[in-house]
């Protein structure tokens, strides 16, 4: 009797489970799918807290691996946080269509998964290109910003190659040469110009020894080198790609919302046009690095931290 009246409690509540279309929320880790123009978005929610912040990896074509080191710091400060790969990138859909790798539409893909995460009042931040994107999406979509966070990024590309002219100015004769040369063969993949551009980067992306952290490596590893080419170019150095003519230097003022500004010291980005762009943004703080790069929430991490987590909770 005891089975058969299990059996029939199992019927009614598979019954009811098919009257009500009631279903459990199946836990997932914090992940979630959402779909964007041109595909669908890996998103990770870390930590559970009324401060939320979306992060925008950089690139383009990078995943948000290198941004693992948040993890770290801001749940322990009471902070949530929201990882996601843009398309193209990481464990994101690929979609091989060149028509969707533009500024335009990775500024409505962050809306749309702004949307699909049901985010309203949040803080954005963006790193590098990723700064870029919070640019722009600040400007469009500011009404839906609490807070605004641009690390490590200038806001005119233009502007940018003016300083990257200026670190190869400053590479010893050799180095310069080497450069030229092989640009010249267009064999930039060569192991000598390589050499010189991994110089490049122990001075101005990441000034930690080799190894680097894993979640940095892993980001590299992961590289669409093709999205980064498309759009950015083959280095810092040769700037040739659709966003090469990006410039939002006039725009800066439009941007309503409290916003930090980061930069370091040995940044790719020049720290004096991360004070500039500080000035332009209405309110905004600015906090520079005394001995970090591009990565500096890595090789500045307690002082970089220092600096954000209050922003974050509006104690900045």
């Amino acid at each position: 009797m005891i089975e058969r009246r299990s059996l029939l409690a199992v019927g009614a509540a598979a019954l009811a489970f098919a009257a009500t279309g009631a279903r459990a929320e199946v836990k997932t880790g914090g992940v979630k799918m959402i779909a964007v123009p041109g595909g669908n978005v890996w998103t990770k929610r870390v930590g559970r807290s009324p401060i939320k912040v979306l992060l925008l990896h950089g690139g383009p074509g990078f995943s948000h691996d290198y941004l693992e080191c948040f993890e770290d710091f801001l749940p322990a400060a009471g902070i949530e946080f929201y990882y996601y790969d843009q398309l193209g990138c990481g464990n994101s859909d690929h979609p091989n269509d060149d028509r969707l790798w533009t500024i335009a539409r990775y500024t409505e893909e962050v809306e749309a998964v702004r949307k699909g995460l049901g985010l309203e009042n949040f803080i954005l931040y963006g790193h590098s290109w990723g700064g870029m994107l919070a640019i722009e999406y600040a400007l469009k979509y500011g009404a839906h910003l609490k807070t605004l966070v641009i690390s490590n990024m200038t806001a005119g590309i233009p502007a940018y190659v003016e300083h990257a002219n200026a670190i190869r100015r400053a590479l010893p004769a050799a180095d310069q040469a080497t450069l030229a040369k092989y640009e010249t063969l267009n064999k930039i993949d060569a192991r000598p110009y390589q050499a010189v551009m991994d110089k490049v980067y122990a001075e101005h992306v990441l000034r930690l020894p080799q190894p680097w952290p894993e979640p940095v490596t892993r980001a590299f590893s992961k590289l669409n080198a093709h999205i980064y080419n498309l759009m950015q170019g083959p280095n810092e150095f040769l700037i040739n790609g659709s966003f090469k003519s990006w410039d939002r230097w006039a725009d800066l003022p439009r941007i309503k919302v409290p916003t930090l500004v980061m930069g370091a010291r040995y940044d790719e980005m020049d720290p004096d046009q991360i004070r500039r762009e500080g000035k332009l943004i209405p309110g905004a703080k600015t906090w520079i690095s005394g001995k970090g790069s591009h990565l500096c929430m890595y090789d500045d991490q307690d002082a970089y931290f220092a600096a954000l987590v209050p922003f974050l909770k509006g104690q900045g």
